[in-house]
């Protein structure tokens, strides 16, 4: 495996701000490749599709490419990918399609770990025609998601499962297979949330068992687009269209308006950068997506060991969980410090993190509000050694 960091980090002119980013989980840094890829298509000329001339196929072309750089990222036929403007706009149109043919009395099963965007979209349509809303609860002291109770959490009347594959929190990684088993076992949909571990894991949509998968290429350094994949792209056409226009078919009844070609542009460059992340990696774009990101995912376990191990050194520091199977992300408290005070200070430091006052989400459930809310770290591809290493001093000299 050849994960050079240092040849990546010169894929980024944004890091020449000479700031240290550690703000990954609301998205990377834009390599310039991907920033090349979306202004070279916005200067070049594109029409709707549908024309016989040459900017009309060319916006066919983008879309078709869009597609196949989706599926090959988790596996997939490109004719069940689902193109929208984020992840979360995109499962709330998944919701609303869903819930056409849900009735009183059906189940939802979602879980404390997940994000407000595959939170939010299933309550609403619970709510909106009396289904029931159940939950997978975290172990408070590791934040894991324990498989075994989504053998009891479901049952003949649930319709959908929908859980992360990875918390943008707290990093933990739950057993998403055998949570997908138990839902089969039922016959419910199985709705994956990757937006946060599609940067880091090599995935699989099959292995995984889930029917749908949603991923966001802004987590990983692309432009402003989500896709929905779905294992098998039949199941579009029993979902209710909600298309401007009755008559199309596939990945299409899903999709609203036009696309914006320039950012599918981006988006395809962006696949191709995960790619090209181990630069030893060859085969098809899919098998070297299975090299690049199964090397980033060694990179960043040993990045990541080291920063929790050096940061459950600091006795005024509490890393908040400690999942066995996890992404690079972490949060954590601090003794007699709110959390926006930490993050402000870090600023000033030079090092960029967000503060999260734990009012929802995975840290309400922890009651991390109660103790002035947590500071969310995510590392990137271009994280390192010395970066890590920065964050610690300053957290130790701030007592």
């Amino acid at each position: 495996m050849a994960f050079d960091v240092a040849r990546i980090r010169g894929l980024f002119p944004a890091l020449g701000d000479g700031w240290i980013h550690f703000d990954g989980p609301t998205g990377m840094l834009v390599p310039e490749q991907v920033a090349s890829a979306v202004s070279t298509a916005m200067r070049a000329p594109v029409s709707a599709p549908g024309g016989a001339f040459p900017a009309s196929q060319r916006a066919e072309s983008i879309v078709a490419a869009a597609r196949r750089a989706v599926a090959d990222l988790v596996g997939t036929d490109p004719a069940g990918v689902v193109l929208g403007p984020s992840s979360a706009v995109l499962l709330q149109r998944l919701a609303d399609a869903m819930a056409e043919r849900w009735t009183l009395g059906d189940e939802v099963v979602v879980s404390r770990l997940d994000e407000q965007a595959n939170l939010a979209p299933w309550h609403r349509a619970a709510k909106r025609v009396g289904a029931v809303l159940r939950w997978g609860e975290i172990d408070i002291e590791t934040c894991e998601l324990p498989a075994w109770q989504y053998e009891s959490l479901v049952s003949g009347h649930t319709k959908v499962v929908a859980v992360t594959a990875a918390s943008g929190a707290v990093g933990t990684r739950p057993d998403v297979a055998t949570i997908a088993e138990f839902a089969k076992r039922v016959g419910a949909a199985v709705v994956v949330d990757a937006t946060y571990a599609a940067p880091f894991l090599p995935l699989d949509l099959r292995e995984l068992g889930a029917d749908v998968l949603v991923v966001s290429s802004q987590a990983w350094g692309g432009p402003p687009v989500g896709a929905l994949a779905f294992r098998d792209p039949e199941m579009l056409e029993r979902l209710p269209s909600l298309s401007l226009d009755p008559e199309v078919r596939g990945p299409a009844r899903l999709e609203l308006g036009p696309h914006a070609y320039p950012l599918l542009a981006g988006l395809v460059a962006s696949v191709d950068y995960l790619a090209g992340l181990d630069d030893a990696a060859t085969g098809s774009r899919r098998e070297r997506l299975v090299t690049s990101l199964g090397s980033a995912k060694s990179y960043h376990a040993g990045l990541l060991a080291q920063l929790n191990t050096e940061l459950r050194s600091l006795r005024h520091v509490m890393v908040i969980g400690d999942a066995m199977r996890r992404i690079p992300a972490l949060a954590f408290t601090m003794t007699g410090k709110k959390a926006p005070e930490i993050a402000e200070h870090l600023a000033t430091q030079g090092l960029c993190a967000f503060a999260d006052e734990g009012g929802r989400g995975v840290f309400a459930a922890l009651g991390v509000g109660e103790v002035g809310g947590a500071v969310r770290i995510g590392l990137a591809h271009y994280s390192n050694i010395f970066e890590v290493n920065q964050l610690v001093r300053v957290l130790d000299e701030l007592r």
